[in-house]
């Protein structure tokens, strides 16, 4: 696993939203296309932080159902990312220790990718080494 890198598992496009979007839109982002998590960005594309489905169970169990909550309220902003040529085996213990499910994949500052605990599960499942192209196929 040392010689499988990031770039070939992660998750590509990312789907991203902004820090005004409401949580009910970035919720029905995550459920038509089944994610767990959204990228969210300032207006050039940076990342500013990510919102999870651990995050709206968070914001339920807080009781705050605010029809009008935005994103950036709710959102993790202390975001853990790696690189395309990072291991997955050392992604895979970074995720672990710090109890996170998603590491956005960035490249001079622009998300390109998510890596997610999905990911490297269906790789082991698999049991095949991946191609750079499955990234992309998705």
């Amino acid at each position: 696993m040392d010689d499988v890198f990031v770039g070939s598992l992660m998750s590509s496009p990312v789907h991203t939203v902004g820090t005004d979007t409401s949580l009910q839109s970035a919720g029905r982002l995550m459920l038509d296309h089944g994610i767990g998590s959204v990228i969210v960005v300032d207006d050039e594309g940076q990342l500013e932080g990510i919102l999870t489905a651990t995050d709206f169970v968070r914001v339920v169990a807080e009781g705050g159902l605010d029809p009008d909550a935005t994103v950036e309220g709710s959102m993790s902003a202390d975001v853990i990312t790696t690189t395309a040529n990072e291991s997955i085996r050392s992604v895979a213990d970074l995720l672990l220790e710090q109890g996170f499910h998603h590491a956005p994949v960035v490249d001079d500052g622009d998300v390109i990718g998510v890596i997610t605990t999905t990911d490297l599960t269906a790789y082991v499942s698999r049991g095949v080494e991946p191609s750079p192209n499955d990234a992309t196929d998705d």
